[in-house]
C-alpha cells in the first residue's frame, strides 16, 4: 500500500478539530463551579463546540463565560448569545449575581442596538428576519439550540446557517461564518439523529450528508429514515464526544467533582385516560367502517380526536385543579382552541400566546417565575424551552399528550431541575385512543434515557481529553484478508485498492462492478469502506488510488462496465427549495476517461417511478398537482462501458478479440439483435375492456406486450392506466403499466426483483441495499468474454458478477471489504460451482450409452 493511500485514509478518522484559542483554568472566573469551569475551557479551546447539559447545571454561566474570555483574548470585540423566549432574565441575573458583572448583557432586537463591544443577547426572530447583521459578531452561541432540529425545511435552521455559519446554499455567497460558534442545549432528540448532525454542520464539524454515509443505515423503502448502525454506535458517540459535552451531573466530567446539589427531585407522573366515543369512528380509505377510534391512524385523526375530546380534558383539569386551588401551576397545551377553552373555564389564569407583544409575554413569565402569578398557561413549542420555572412552581398539568417528546421533556424540565426542592407532580390528560401516543412519549423517554447514558458513559471513560478519543477513533483501519476460492472462483475479504496491487497486471478480461454511489451509502464498519467519504469530490479522490489499478489489471483492449445512478439533492441541502439531480453518471465517464479509459457507450435501465417516489418523495402525485414545475422524472440507472485502449491502435482490436461462432450467433440474430427497435405485429390497440376480471400479474403482462408490440399512443395508455384506477387494481407501491423499450440500449426488462437479495430475504439474512440484478451481469457477460475467460468486480457485495460468472463458464473474482457480504458471496459462488460440476439425470444417462 503506498504512503498515499495510507494517508488517505488516516485522514478519514473522523475526530472534530480545535480552533478555538489557548485557555487554562486561570482565565476562568474563580466563582464558576470546577464542572462549568471545565466545560468553558474544553469549549473555548475547541472554538466550535456543543454543551449538552443536564437542566441547572449552568449552562447560561458557561456560555456568558466563553465569550467573555475569547472576547478578551481577541483584544476586543462582540459577541451574541440567541436564546429563546422567556430566558434573557435568567442570563441578567446569573450576569450579576453569579458572576458579579456591573451590568447584565443587554438585549437588543436589530443591530442599531450594538454600538460598542461587549456581549448582546438577541431572540431567534430577530436572527431569523435578517434584523441583526451577524457581520458584526466575532463569536456566538446559541442557548437551547434544539430549534435547529427543524433541518431543511426550517427557515430558522437555514438563516442560521446562512448568516452565522457562512453558509452559501442560502445566500450564494460563499462566506467563513462566525469563526467561533456553540451551541447549548439540555435534551438533544432520542429518536431523530437530524438534530445531532444539525448541530454538526452549524459547528462546522461535518456535513449532515457525510455524517448520514459514515454511521446510518438508510432505509431505501422511505427517504431521511435513518437508522444508527448497532456496529458503528460506539464509534458516532465517541466521534460526537469530540465535539461535544453530554454531563447529567459534576462526576461526569471527572469523578473528583462533588455531585452535591446535582439530584434531581423525584417526580410524580399521574396518566388519567378518559373514555372515547368510538360511535363516530369513521372510516378507511376504502369505505370501510372502523369499529374503534384510533388517532394513531394519522394526523387528521389525531386532530379530530382533540377536538372532540376538548371538553372532557377540560373537566378533568377543573377536577385535578380542586386537589389545591391555590397551588402554583403551569398549564400546557397545544392548540389555540385549547386557550381559548381554558380561558374561558378559568377566568383568572394568564395565558402567554404568539401574537402577544414580546415585553407583555416576557413580563407574565418573569412574573410567574418570581411567585407573583400562581398560574399560566403555554405552548411547550413556546414556552418550553430555557426558562427556569421551578422557585414556586413543582406542579404541571398536560391538557393532551402528542408525539414530539422533544417539547414535552423540555417543558417538564422547567420543573424538575437541579436546586428544586419538592416532588414534582405532573398530570397528563389523554383520550382511549390515544393509547399509542402515550406509548410512544413513554418509549421515546427511555431512548433518551439511554441515549444520556450512552454518552456519559463516554465522559466518564475519555474526560475531555481530545487526542484519547481520537486514538479510539482510529483503530477502525485495517483489514485482516480472508479468501475463499473453489472451481473457477476466488472471493477475497479485502480492501479492493490493497487487493488488486498484487494482480498481476493485464489478467483480468473483463471487469463489471457496481461502484458506490458516492458518499450516499456506507457498506461496511471500516474507514477502508468507499462509501465512508465525506462527499463526491472525496469519494472520487479515493478512486484516484483504484482506477489505475483497474486499468493495469484489465487486458488491453477489453471492457470495464460500470452500474451507476444519478443521486437525489434535497432542496434542504441545495439551498433551492427542491430536489435536483447530481450527475453521478457524468462525473464516473470523466473520472475513468481522465485515468485512460475511452468511453464506449451508455446504456439505460428503466426503473420504477413508483418505487422511486416511495424512496425520494420528489415525485409525488399530490405535490405535482400543486405545482407541475417542480415534477422532474423516474432516474434510471446506467451501465458506463469504458474500455481500455488496445495495444496496436492500428485497427481498434483488443489484444485477445471476442470472438463469437457464427454458426450460433447468426447473421440474423446479429441483425434483430443489432437493430434500434421492434416493429408492431400490426394487431389493434389494447382497450381498457381487455383487462376486465384480470389480476396485476395478468395486467402487467398483457400490457407490456401491448407497449412493445403496437404504435405508442401516450394518452391512450394513460386511459387504460386510469381505467385500471377505477377498477381497484391500480397499485401505490410499484408501477403496474411500465412504458417498455424499443432500443437496445434502453433496458426495460430488466427484472429488478432478480437479484442475490431475494435469496437473502428467502434465507432470513440481511439483504444489501444496493442490489446488482443479475440480468444485467449475464449480458455483460455475454456480449464482453468468452468461456473460460476471468471476471472481476472489485465491489463484489454478495457475489452476483462472479456467481454468474461461475454460471456461464467463465472463472469469477470478487473483492470484497464487507465481511457479511464476503461470507455469503462466498456461499453463493460454492453453490453455482458445486451446480456445475454436478451431472444431471440427462447427463447420466448419455454416459450409460457412451458405456453401452
Amino acid at each position: 500500500m503506498s504512503d498515499a493511500y495510507i494517508e488517505f485514509l488516516k485522514a478519514k478518522v473522523a475526530v472534530a478539530a480545535n480552533v478555538g484559542l489557548p485557555c487554562e483554568l486561570a482565565d476562568v472566573n474563580p466563582v464558576l463551579k470546577p464542572h462549568q469551569a471545565a466545560g468553558v475551557v474544553w469549549a473555548v479551546r475547541g472554538g466550535r463546540r456543543a454543551l449538552f447539559e443536564a437542566f441547572g447545571l449552568g449552562k447560561s454561566v458557561q456560555q456568558l463565560e466563553i465569550i467573555r474570555i475569547i472576547l478578551e483574548k481577541l483584544g476586543g470585540g462582540r459577541g451574541l448569545i440567541v436564546i429563546p423566549l422567556g430566558v434573557r432574565q435568567e442570563f441578567a441575573r446569573d450576569a450579576i449575581e453569579v458572576l458579579g458583572w456591573s451590568a447584565p448583557p443587554r438585549f437588543v432586537r436589530t443591530s442599531v442596538e450594538c454600538q460598542a463591544d461587549g456581549i448582546y443577547l438577541t431572540n431567534y426572530e430577530s436572527v431569523r428576519e435578517g434584523k441583526i447583521d451577524t457581520r458584526d459578531f466575532a463569536v456566538v452561541s446559541l442557548d437551547e439550540a434544539a430549534i435547529l432540529r427543524g433541518l431543511g425545511g426550517s427557515k430558522t435552521f437555514r438563516k442560521c446557517m446562512a448568516l452565522l455559519a457562512g453558509d452559501y446554499r442560502e445566500t450564494g455567497i460563499q462566506t467563513e461564518g462566525i469563526r467561533f460558534r456553540f451551541v447549548a442545549t439540555a435534551v438533544p432528540s432520542p429518536n431523530d439523529y437530524i438534530e445531532l448532525l444539525a448541530y454538526s454542520e452549524f459547528l462546522g464539524i461535518m456535513d449532515i450528508g457525510a455524517a448520514k454515509t459514515r454511521w446510518f443505515k438508510r432505509n431505501i423503502e422511505k427517504a431521511d429514515a435513518l437508522t444508527l448502525r448497532e456496529s458503528k454506535a460506539h464509534e458516532f458517540w465517541t466521534w460526537v464526544a469530540t465535539w461535544a459535552l453530554f454531563v447529567t451531573r459534576p462526576s461526569d466530567i471527572d469523578p473528583t467533582f462533588s455531585d452535591e446539589g446535582y439530584e434531581l427531585p423525584p417526580i410524580d407522573v399521574r396518566w388519567h385516560e378518559l373514555p372515547t366515543n368510538h360511535s363516530d369512528a369513521g372510516a378507511e380509505k376504502d369505505g370501510q367502517l372502523r369499529m374503534f377510534r384510533n388517532s394513531s391512524i394519522g394526523v387528521q385523526d389525531q386532530a379530530k380526536e382533540k377536538r372532540d375530546s376538548l371538553p372532557s380534558r377540560v373537566a378533568k383539569l377543573i377536577e385535578l385543579r380542586a386537589d389545591d386551588p391555590g397551588a402554583h401551576r403551569i398549564i400546557w397545551h397545544d392548540l389555540e382552541a385549547e386557550r381559548a377553552a381554558l380561558e374561558s373555564a378559568i377566568p383568572e389564569l394568564r395565558t402567554v400566546y404568539g401574537s402577544q407583544e414580546l415585553d407583555e409575554r416576557e413580563s407574565i413569565v418573569a412574573e410567574f417565575a418570581h411567585g407573583a402569578i400562581s398560574e399560566i398557561a403555554a405552548k411547550p413549542s413556546m414556552l418550553g424551552s430555557g426558562t427556569n420555572l421551578q422557585r414556586f412552581c413543582a406542579w404541571a398539568i398536560y391538557l393532551g399528550i402528542g408525539f414530539k417528546f422533544h417539547e414535552f421533556v423540555q417543558s417538564l424540565h422547567r420543573l424538575q431541575r437541579f436546586l428544586q426542592t419538592r416532588t414534582v407532580r405532573v398530570d397528563l390528560i389523554y383520550t382511549e385512543a390515544e393509547r399509542d401516543v402515550r406509548g410512544a412519549l413513554e418509549r421515546k423517554w427511555k431512548q433518551h434515557n439511554e441515549m444520556v447514558e450512552r454518552m456519559t458513559k463516554i465522559i466518564r471513560e475519555y474526560g475531555l481529553a481530545h487526542a484519547a478519543a481520537a486514538s479510539q477513533l482510529a483503530r477502525s483501519l485495517g483489514v485482516e484478508r480472508v479468501e475463499a476460492a473453489g472451481d473457477n472462483y476466488k472471493l477475497v475479504h479485502n480492501d479492493c485498492v490493497l487487493e488488486l496491487r498484487d494482480m498481476e497486471s493485464n489478467s483480468a478480461d473483463l471487469i463489471v462492478t457496481s461502484i458506490p454511489f458516492e458518499a450516499m451509502y456506507e457498506y461496511s464498519d471500516s474507514y477502508h469502506d468507499f462509501g465512508h467519504t465525506d462527499d463526491p469530490t472525496h469519494f472520487w479522490a479515493q478512486m484516484d488510488h483504484l482506477t489505475p489499478q483497474l486499468l493495469r489489471v484489465l487486458r488491453p483492449g477489453r471492457v470495464c462496465a460500470v452500474h451507476v445512478k444519478d443521486r437525489i439533492t434535497p432542496g434542504g441541502i441545495n439551498g433551492l427549495g427542491f430536489q435536483t439531480i447530481s450527475r453521478v453518471s457524468d462525473r464516473c465517464a470523466d473520472h475513468f476517461e481522465r485515468h485512460g479509459f475511452a468511453v464506449l457507450t451508455r446504456k439505460t435501465i428503466v426503473t420504477d417511478v413508483v418505487r422511486e417516489n416511495n424512496q425520494t418523495y420528489r415525485l409525488g402525485w399530490s405535490e405535482q398537482c400543486k405545482d407541475g414545475s417542480r415534477m422532474g422524472a423516474g432516474l434510471p440507472e446506467y451501465l458506463m462501458v469504458f474500455r481500455k485502449p488496445p495495444s496496436d491502435p492500428t485497427n481498434g482490436y483488443a489484444d485477445l478479440p471476442v470472438t463469437k461462432d457464427k454458426i450460433e450467433f447468426t447473421r440474423p440474430r446479429w441483425q434483430f439483435d443489432a437493430h434500434g427497435y421492434m416493429r408492431s405485429s400490426g394487431n389493434r390497440l389494447l382497450m381498457p375492456e381487455d383487462l376486465e376480471g384480470l389480476d396485476q400479474a395478468a395486467i402487467f403482462q398483457l400490457f407490456k406486450r401491448h407497449s412493445l408490440e403496437q404504435i405508442y399512443d401516450f394518452r391512450h395508455d394513460v386511459k387504460i392506466a386510469e381505467h385500471v384506477d377505477r377498477s381497484g387494481w391500480l397499485p401505490s407501491k410499484f408501477m403496474l403499466l411500465q412504458p417498455q423499450s424499443w432500443h437496445p440500449d434502453v433496458w426495460a426488462d430488466v427484472v429488478r426483483m432478480r437479484t442475490l437479495n431475494t435469496t437473502q430475504a428467502n434465507r432470513s439474512k440481511e439483504q444489501h441495499i444496493c442490489p446488482l440484478p443479475i440480468d444485467i451481469v449475464e449480458r455483460c457477460i455475454e456480449q464482453y468474454s468468452m468461456p473460460g475467460e476471468t471476471v472481476l468486480d472489485p465491489f463484489a457485495g454478495l457475489g452476483t458478477v462472479p456467481y454468474c460468472a461461475v454460471r456461464l463458464g467463465r472463472f469469477g473474482i470478487g473483492i470484497e471489504l464487507a465481511k457479511w457480504c464476503f461470507l455469503d458471496a462466498a456461499s453463493y459462488c460454492a453453490e453455482a460451482a458445486q451446480k456445475l460440476g454436478t451431472p444431471t439425470l440427462f447427463d447420466a444417462l448419455e454416459q450409460l450409452e457412451q458405456a453401452a
